[in-house]
């Protein structure tokens, strides 16, 4: 078989052991203990990472099969179930097989093939996520989807687009620009679908693309959810229904229609509709329900443009946009109660109403000038929270290297996505970009800038990381945070830590309760020039890589267990530390930071 071969890529570049030290990282060497109270003897942990796994879903249900395929068998190796550190199952390895998922909702486990040496350490050759949720906006991954054309959509493309996006556990995809009009999204009517149609870009459509996206992606278990503006009428909008007295004005005598301006070659500019109007709200219920009787959509994206300054009504009254905002989800969830809502805070604007609406599935952010640095992420994680009555997980939309992706054409800069994505998994969040291509743009069918095989690689062992760990990165909320007072315990270690915030030229530590752990991630900013996560030129360097750090970090409970892992490291896979406690103290080697590390201490 050849699923996923460009994993088998960076192979060697991902291998590693613990135990390698800055000065030379050739030689191994595993932190012992010395002082009463502790663990002084861990197995070491080795990877190759040479076999490719999948399976044959994006999320399970407790209880459901699940059809595991490997690249290559490896003589004597074993398979092995772990949620955390906690082995549930193991196995003897093949190269084809089935696993009857727990029966607990909600939970992430790492699956690796691994081989015991005879010096008794142990080799990781290859690992894989499994997300057991009953519902996937607990833990939303999305993804998307954008061009339709039925010329470049042919026979496997899309099969092989939605296996990428299953092999990095998507469970959403967003349809953008899939639709003929904003006010009239379907390309011909309810009773006759055309089968080729334009968008508001003149481009190809094809109905059976699109039908065929959504089958492809029920297959895998992921949710198919069409997009559209909540109030967005083109030029000929009236010809088909829409009034006069619907739009939104810049002025009190309806004289200045408000509209969002788009290329002369492209079918028309956006005029914008009063999306509080009860007269719009039963017109695009309808059209919606014309969408639903044809295409086994999940859901509704709803999209908005973000502040537009004083805006009036035909009759001269001021319009409350947010506040209409939460009146459009209302009535778009009265008409389809069991389908999905998730809406666009663009820039963060109406985000107190879309979150308290409490019929959106999951906070959805736009990013942009005003949200640029590494801390506007946590402050808009911890909003939302607030917003939802701390019950909804949040999704970033942050297009990546955008000044890059404005003026040529060339590769995505890895070192930025990867700093981006560890800081925004590691505080709970998730990142909308992946699909048919790498988003770059917040015009989804762009696509300058093209994932290199090593950040493909690289977003499989990210996603596969934060699936595998959602319990302890997405499971909790900032209720539980607390600040870890970290330190280095060498002096001759020229390594300087801090609490969250990010500094430049440190090791942040963002911390959590998880139960009965302790949850500190370590995101390396040494060597980091900025403190934005949008890279916008792709220049950002990789952060100084960290090996083979003694640390002392205060903690009360008698500790059972510590350790660590790494979407960096082994994929993933767990890795035991030796660690000491005495008086409150307790002390251990870091075997690795490249960006992000997780350290967890069991109690």
């Amino acid at each position: 078989m050849k699923k996923m071969n460009i994993l088998l890529l960076a192979s060697l570049a991902l291998t590693a052991t613990v135990g390698c030290s800055d000065d030379d990282p050739g030689k191994g060497d595993t932190p012992g203990g010395g002082a009463s109270g502790g663990v002084t003897d861990v197995r070491t942990v080795k990877s190759s990472l040479i076999v490719d796994l999948a399976t044959d879903k994006a999320c399970y249900a407790p209880g459901e099969k699940v059809h595991f395929t490997a690249s290559q068998a490896i003589a004597g190796a074993k398979v092995r179930y772990r949620n955390g550190a906690t082995v549930i199952a193991e196995a003897d390895a093949a190269q084809s097989w089935d696993w009857t998922a727990p029966a607990t909702d909600f939970t992430g486990y790492l699956v690796d093939i691994y081989k015991l040496g005879d010096d008794g350490s142990e080799t990781v050759y290859g690992t894989i996520a499994v997300d057991v949720s009953s519902d996937w906006t607990k833990y939303p991954r999305y993804g998307f989807v954008a061009d339709f054309d039925g010329s470049k959509r042919t026979a496997g493309v899309i099969e092989a687009e939605m296996e990428y996006l299953n092999r990095c556990h998507i469970n959403g995809v967003q349809f953008q620009d899939w639709h003929n009009k904003h006010h009239w999204p379907l390309g011909g009517t309810r009773d006759k679908l055309d089968e080729v149609y334009k968008d508001i870009a003149n481009r190809d459509v094809y109905t059976s693309v699109v039908k065929r996206y959504i089958e492809v992606q029920h297959a895998y278990g992921m949710k198919s959810i069409f997009y559209n503006l909540c109030f967005g009428a083109l030029d000929d909008a009236e010809d088909d229904g829409v009034k006069p007295e619907w739009y939104l004005f810049k002025d009190t005598n309806h004289a200045d229609r408000d509209y969002h301006g788009l290329p002369s070659g492209w079918k028309s500019n956006i005029f914008l509709v009063d999306p509080s109007n009860e007269e719009w709200l039963a017109y695009i219920g309808d059209r919606n329900d014309d969408v639903y009787h044809n295409f086994d959509f999940d859901g509704y994206q709803i999209d908005q443009l973000g502040w537009r300054g004083d805006r009036y009504d035909y009759y001269g009254h001021a319009v409350d946009l947010p506040a209409g905002y939460g009146k459009f989800i209302d009535a778009m969830k009265a008409r389809h109660p069991q389908k999905r809502l998730i809406m666009n805070a663009v820039g963060s604007y109406g985000a107190t109403q879309i979150a308290g609406s409490g019929k959106v599935d999951f906070c959805y952010n736009e990013m942009w000038d005003g949200e640029s640095q590494f801390s506007d992420l946590y402050t808009i994680i911890k909003s939302n929270e607030a917003y939802s009555n701390y019950t909804m997980r949040t999704v970033f939309a942050a297009y990546m290297n955008y000044d890059k992706a404005g003026r040529t054409s060339g590769e995505f800069n890895t070192p930025g996505v990867l700093m981006a994505d560890a800081v925004m998994f590691a505080l709970g969040g998730s990142h909308l970009e992946l699909g048919d291509h790498m988003l770059s743009r917040e015009y989804f069918p762009a696509a300058p800038l093209a994932m290199s095989d090593e950040l493909k690689t690289a977003m499989v062992r990210y996603y596969d990381f934060m699936t595998a760990y959602e319990n302890y990165l997405r499971g909790t909320s900032t209720q539980t945070e607390f600040s870890a007072d970290m330190v280095v315990s060498d002096a001759t270690k020229k390594v300087n830590f801090c609490a969250w915030p990010p500094k430049k030229g440190y090791i942040t530590t963002y911390s959590r309760n998880v139960g009965t752990a302790k949850v500190i991630n370590l995101l390396n900013f040494r060597s980091i020039d900025d403190l934005s996560w949008r890279d916008l030129n792709g220049t950002r360097p990789q952060p100084q890589l960290t090996l083979n750090t003694p640390v002392t970090v205060s903690c009360s409970e008698a500790v059972k267990k510590v350790w660590v892992a790494s979407p960096d490291y082994h994929g993933g896979a767990v890795q035991e530390l030796a660690f000491t406690q005495t008086d409150g103290k307790l002390s251990f080697t870091v075997p690795n930071i490249k960006y992000w590390t997780m350290v967890v201490i069991e109690y």
